[in-house]
């Protein structure tokens, strides 16, 4: 087999070559120009199929971060609405407490009363509080609407109970604000187990001051009446109206029967009655309507006093309940908060990590890269040389 090297042969790979060489030159001065090692995907496919992944994974982490500072506002926001509360319930405790004061006169109790309904509608107003962004606070998922609406002197809730759970990190979620069911409606009355409550046509003078479990014996969850037969004497009865047990109260004294202790102060009438059972719910503002509406009730006779008192000393009881109950509100919240803080702490973690790993695969070696680029140039100028001598060849010459 007969090679043949021709002129023509030599001239194309020679022109091949410097522009290979000016190619290469060309990519050098892009990268120089750019920083980036990775002009375009076809330099490495599997990095820059790498580092496209990194990416989206980073903007995955600042959409999480977004995600964190939207709850971070809404619950920065609750727990700034619960401290309000608490106030206004501290000083609905505080109102109740001197109520219950007898020198006290009709004018000023109703002083009170009034001042009490200034702070129900301020209650109210906390409750449809919103984040800023036209979403209310407390209304669970179904935040478009005010989730809390008066209807003939009762309030509403008209939101849902579902609390949001938000990704904030890689696989970490957080809860958004609480629905205002849990906070506002659904508060445990009496201790938050047991509640008591005096009949209406009780006629002594004795106020039910509490009512609690009696660690000594097992309850089992039934209500029952202490009924006073005569001076002193006291029956207990089930919920279907049977006897259960008996005995005899001296003013001071606690009864204690079923598992149950009921504290009384006062002396009470025969045909008096008491009723001790499982606490139930109650809201706020159901509350708070209780004790103004105590402060509006006659008080002209022994009976009307004793009932007051015993009105006030339930309310007194429930807004304790309530105010607990924003107190747990707001440290769950804290608790978020938290979270939140610590799920940015992951999230800046991650961040750096990809970062550096993006950065080896990018970001261009400048002493590398200059080095290739002169060396480039150098071999770029030879190329050019070889082909301008070559040009000078010829056949003819060497037969001349």
């Amino acid at each position: 087999m007969n090679n043949r090297i021709s002129s023509s042969m030599m001239y194309d790979q020679s022109v091949f070559l410097m522009l290979a060489k000016q190619s290469k030159l060309n990519h050098l001065e892009r990268q120089l120009a750019t920083g980036q090692k990775l002009v375009s995907a076809k330099d490495d496919p599997v990095a820059s199929g790498t580092a496209v992944g990194m990416d989206r994974i980073l903007a995955e982490l600042d959409q999480l971060g977004s995600n964190a500072a939207n709850v971070q506002n809404r619950l920065g926001l609750q727990e700034n609405a619960l401290a309000q509360a608490g106030e206004l319930l501290q000083r609905v405790s505080d109102l109740a407490i001197q109520s219950n004061n007898a020198a006290l006169s009709a004018e000023d109790r109703k002083s009170v009363s009034a001042e009490l309904r200034s702070i129900r509608e301020s209650l109210l107003s906390l409750a449809n509080s919103t984040d800023g962004n036209g979403r209310f606070l407390f209304g669970g998922t179904a935040d478009g609407v005010a989730p809390f609406s008066a209807n003939n002197g009762s309030i509403l809730y008209n939101g849902d109970q579902t609390q949001r759970q938000v990704e904030v990190a890689p696989g970490s979620f957080v809860q958004d604000a609480l629905p205002g069911s849990e906070i506002f409606m659904r508060i445990r009355t009496g201790d938050g187990t047991i509640d008591g409550s005096a009949a209406a046509g009780n006629t002594g003078q004795a106020v039910l001051t509490g009512a609690s479990r009696d660690g000594s014996a097992s309850w089992n969850g039934d209500s029952y009446t202490v009924r006073f037969t005569g001076p002193g004497a006291y029956d207990i009865l089930d919920g279907g109206g049977a006897t259960v047990g008996s005995g005899t109260y001296a003013e001071g004294d606690d009864i204690v029967f079923q598992g149950l202790r009921v504290r009384m102060t006062g002396v009470p009438a025969a045909g008096d009655e008491f009723t001790v059972g499982q606490a139930g719910n109650r809201d706020v503002f159901s509350t708070i309507d209780r004790l103004s509406q105590a402060l509006q009730m006659d008080t002209s006779t022994l009976a009307g006093r004793t009932a007051q008192q015993n009105l006030l000393q339930s309310s007194l009881r429930d807004v304790a309940r309530a105010s607990e109950k924003m107190i747990d509100s707001r440290a769950s919240g804290g608790a978020q908060l938290s979270a939140i803080d610590n799920a940015a702490s992951l999230r800046e973690a991650n961040a750096i990590t990809l970062k550096d790993s993006l950065s080896q695969l990018r970001d261009l070696d400048y002493a590398e890269a200059i080095g290739q680029y002169k060396l480039e140039g150098a071999a770029l100028q030879a190329a050019q040389t070889v082909f301008t001598q070559m040009q000078s060849m010829s056949l003819f010459n060497m037969i001349r």
